[in-house]
This record gives C-alpha cells, sequence and structure tokens, in this order.
C-alpha cells in the first residue's frame, strides 16, 4: 500500500515549499493538491493554481510523486494544458501523475461565463478531452477533430519524460466513467460513492470495484493492470485521531484492493480539520504498510 497527501492550495509559496519538503522527509509516497480556480467555502480566501504550484513543488523536492486530485474541463483545452503537462512531467524528472475527472457544475464551470454543460454533454466532453489529451501526449504532432475539442498539428516536442506518456489517475462512480478508466487509466480514483451517507462509505465501494472490473474485462483489459486510489476524507474518514485508526483504515481498503489512499493535509478548521502533528506519527507506520 502507497500513502499519500493532498495539500489544498492555498498557503503562500514558503509555507508550500516547507509543507510538501516535510511530506517527503517523513517518507509518504505521492503528495497531491487541488485543480480548482476557488473551492467551495474558501474560494475569498486564498486560493492558488495547480500546474505552476506543482512545478514549484517539483523544483523543489526529489523524490514525491506528485499529482493533481483532479483536474478537469471545466476551464480548459486539451491542446495548451497537455503541453504544460509535458512541461512539469520534465521539471519533476517524470514524477508527475495526472489525476484528472469530468468536474461538476460548480464555480470552476461557470467562472468563463459559457452556458452550463447537461451531465449527458459533461461524460461526452470528458471522453473525449481524454481521448485527445492521450493522443497529444504520445504524439510528436496531432491533428484532431472531435465534436467539442480540435487541434490542428498540435507539436508536443521533445514529449514526456515518461513514456509513452505521463500517466493519468482518472476519477470516476458512474459507467460511463469507468470506460474512460478502462480505455486510458494507469489508475483508478475514487472519493467513495456519491448516493451514500458518509457511515456507509466502506460498505459502498464493493459496488464500484466490481464495476471496473467488469468494465476491463468488457474490452479485454486486465483490471490487475489499474492501480487503486482512494482519496479520504471527502466521502469517507475526514481525519484521523490515532495511528491505529488509520492503519485499521487502509487495512479495510486493502481488502478492496486498493493499492493507494490519500489523506488531507490537516488544517485548523473545517474542511479536514485535523493535528498536523498526526501525520508524523502516521508516517512511523508507514514501512508496515508497504
Amino acid at each position: 500500500m502507497r500513502v499519500g497527501v493532498a495539500v489544498l492550495p492555498e498557503h503562500d509559496w514558503p509555507a508550500t515549499r516547507a509543507i510538501f519538503a516535510h511530506l517527503e522527509d517523513l517518507g509518504f509516497d505521492h503528495a497531491w493538491t487541488y485543480d480548482h480556480l476557488s473551492w467551495r467555502t474558501l474560494r475569498d480566501g486564498p486560493w492558488h493554481t495547480a500546474v505552476p504550484l506543482l512545478t514549484a513543488v517539483a523544483a523543489s523536492t526529489t523524490r514525491l510523486r506528485l499529482g493533481t486530485l483532479v483536474a478537469s474541463p471545466n476551464f480548459r483545452h486539451p491542446v495548451p494544458f497537455a503541453k504544460e503537462l509535458m512541461t512539469l512531467d520534465a521539471i519533476s524528472d517524470g514524477r508527475f501523475t495526472l489525476g484528472i475527472g469530468a468536474g461538476t457544475a460548480n464555480h470552476d464551470a461557470s467562472v468563463l461565463g459559457a452556458p452550463a454543460w447537461a451531465p449527458a454533454e459533461r461524460t461526452a466532453r470528458f471522453a473525449e478531452f481524454i481521448e485527445l489529451l492521450d493522443t497529444l501526449l504520445t504524439n510528436p504532432a496531432t491533428t484532431f477533430a472531435g465534436q467539442y475539442y480540435s487541434a490542428s498539428d498540435a507539436r508536443m516536442l521533445p514529449g514526456c519524460m515518461q513514456r509513452p506518456r505521463l500517466p493519468f489517475a482518472i476519477a470516476a462512480t458512474g459507467p460511463r466513467g469507468m470506460a474512460v478508466v478502462a480505455r486510458h487509466a494507469q489508475t483508478w480514483v475514487t472519493f467513495g460513492d456519491p448516493a451514500l451517507p458518509e457511515a456507509d462509505h466502506f460498505a459502498g465501494l464493493p459496488r464500484l470495484v466490481s464495476m471496473l472490473d467488469t468494465t476491463c474485462a468488457a474490452i479485454g483489459r486486465d483490471p490487475a493492470s489499474i492501480d487503486r486510489l482512494v482519496l479520504t476524507g471527502a466521502l469517507g474518514p475526514n481525519s484521523f485521531d490515532s495511528v491505529a485508526e488509520f492503519t485499521d483504515a487502509v487495512g479495510r481498503y486493502a481488502e478492496l484492493g486498493f493499492t493507494d489512499v490519500v489523506l488531507h493535509y490537516p488544517r485548523g478548521s473545517e474542511p479536514y480539520r485535523g493535528d498536523v502533528a498526526m501525520l508524523d506519527a502516521i508516517a512511523t507506520a508507514l514501512p508496515a504498510l508497504r
């Protein structure tokens, strides 16, 4: 089991640099940040954008795998985004993973002033976004004409440091999203079943795992070729009051076939309120969890 930490992009750069450096020193396997222009109840406070933040973190760390949890097509086009990701992959020396999902109808979806996407269009856009992003990141030149996105001789040189491209960690909970995971993902990301209350978090995960396995089998892909990452705190356990509580949760995730668990960097208030010192304690359990 690999363990990572998601840090909200709300800190100034000196604090951000110190946080990620400390996570690396503690021995966590990966570290992530949210990719929004603003976010929920924190939208009137400091909030930085993910790609330049992670680029700076990549230049100030040496071992941590870094990523977004998760980017979305809400305010992006695949061509410039692919170029940014290619560059971030190079600066990180091949330590970057793109966490990405379809997104929701939040402020990110309306900030550019465009009409809201219906659920079916959002899903279709996401599938096409991923298809074009995959093509861009695996080819030196791409021409593509889709329903929602296009590219005309888009050059992607020198290409990703990771081959054939940087890995995709794709978030999905429904059949159409799982189809995108089965086709393109190196990792499946879940927060849990959004239709269930927090108390039923663990009970709802087997259905999602089974859906992924069935979807992979339908296209002839080995389900074991996809890592499984669960982000705690959104729909599951929020924070942990002891190492024993954390290791118990990790054990339950492992029994369900998960390979990676990510907890949130504790904040002084909700959301994700917790004790930062608990991270140091949890880090002592990492060798045994692996």
